[in-house]
């Protein structure tokens, strides 16, 4: 194992920070996330603003992009374990930038539509798809186990920042550019991140299956799905963020309602609050590791659950003077925010080190498939709570149904870890 490793150049600073194919790599998935907050603001708004976009139309593309969440998750876990995750990176990122540049350039020779949006939505989707779990399956041949934790915590670092500042610099690129244009930043970004991710020379060792043995796809899809139900470690987590994603579904599926018709909240103090998020989320990725060697892997990650699980029930004390509810919003964000960062950060690192190599991008995909699967149907039973009930009653059942997750971790092996464990 250890011939297919180079030495590693030295660079300035400590711990990854002197790992030169780390700090590429992290330089690269850095302007792949500050890009995408530009297209998900400047797609939509493309929509909305330059083609006239009926509300049908724009759940219709919101939908699209989703949809390879569920519709080729398991396929492309398959596909990840079965090819080099460093050029299916690359390929991509190319194609990404490809379809991205087909939006302004179909505006310029006048054939626009919703269904060009439709389809660059959907296969952009899926190109971030198979993105997502390539560099999540490929970091733990790129670094050591021990690295881990720093490692997922200096990516959560950049996803922290563009969520802090992103839609603040999208704003800016399509109040400068126009939508369609601004979308060819993001293009040339993923461009530079394809580049940057090509220039890693830590070869990486050939998949299982590569030699032209396969089994049939869906024999692998099953042995992923197979994985994470019966793993103690996998099953408890997966089983936290479903139910978790469930009941947050149904608290966002009327927030926004209920803080801008009952709480008289505006956009802009709306804006701030949400920025909390953010915020919380950047603090999280700064004491992650921190936290664990101080507490225990186990307490760290229970605890930082318990405070992402719980933040939502400081929604219900909400009301009377509008700072009053803002301020209050605004810890609960800067509370979720920071929990489910913390969490995240040693869950994934968890996650990452009891899955044997050849599984991690079966095991990636089929946990992303069965904790995103809830989020829908979430979604619409806050819906109909709301519109049946009220959204105070909404935001009650989701709050209190988020904190069952935690039963998830409770009654698992988790909390008695103290570090990552040895399989």
């Amino acid at each position: 194992m250890e011939k297919n490793r180079l030495p590693r150049k030295p660079c300035a600073g400590s711990g990854l920070l002197r790992n030169r194919d780390f700090i590429v790599f992290w330089f690269g998935e850095t302007l792949a996330m500050f890009g995408g907050r530009i297209t998900a603001l400047a797609i939509p708004l493309v929509a909305a603003v330059t083609l006239g976009a009926t509300p049908w139309q724009m759940g219709m593309l919101n939908a699209v992009q989703i949809a390879p969440y569920l519709a080729v998750t398991l396929f492309a876990g398959v596909w990840v374990d079965r090819m080099r995750k460093r050029r299916l990176m690359i390929a991509a990122n190319l194609i990404r930038a490809l379809l991205l540049a087909c939006v302004p350039a179909a505006y310029v020779s006048g054939i626009l539509g919703m269904g060009t949006l439709y389809a660059c939505g959907f296969l952009i989707g899926a190109c971030t798809l198979v993105f997502d779990l390539c560099y999540q399956s490929y970091l733990p041949s790129l670094i050591e186990k021990k690295e881990l934790v720093e490692g997922n915590s200096k990516l959560e670092i950049s996803r922290s920042a563009a969520e802090i500042t992103g839609p603040g610099i999208a704003g800016a690129m399509v109040g400068l550019l126009a939508a369609p244009f601004a979308i060819l930043v993001h293009s040339g970004m993923l461009l530079l991140s394809a580049i940057s991710i090509f220039s890693i020379r830590r070869p990486e060792k050939s998949p299982i299956g590569s030699d032209g043995r396969r089994r049939p796809m869906l024999a692998e899809i099953r042995e992923g799905l197979s994985l994470v139900f019966r793993n103690p470690y996998l099953k408890a987590i997966a089983g936290e963020a479903t139910t978790y994603n469930f009941f947050s579904q149904i608290t966002w599926s009327v927030m926004i309602l209920y803080v801008t018709r009952n709480l008289g909240i505006g956009s802009g103090a709306l804006g701030f609050v949400m920025s909390a998020a953010g915020i919380g989320s950047f603090a999280g990725s700064l004491f992650a590791a921190r936290l664990a060697r101080r507490f225990g892997l186990g307490a760290t990650v229970f605890g930082a659950m318990l405070i992402g699980c719980g933040a939502p029930l400081l929604v219900l004390l909400t009301g009377g003077p509008v700072w009053a509810s803002a301020s209050i919003l605004f810890v609960s964000f800067f509370l979720g925010g920071f929990g489910i960062v913390v969490s995240n950060i040693h869950v994934v690192s968890l996650r990452q080190t009891v899955t044997p190599e050849h599984l991690l991008g079966r095991m990636n995909a089929s946990y992303r498939f069965v904790v995103t699967g809830a989020a829908p149907a979430g979604s619409l039973i806050g819906g109909w709570i709301g519109q049946s009930f009220g959204l105070y009653p909404a935001l009650v059942a989701g709050a209190a149904g988020t904190l069952l997750a935690l039963l998830w971790i409770a009654f698992s092996p988790i909390p008695k870890l103290k570090e990552l464990p040895a399989i």
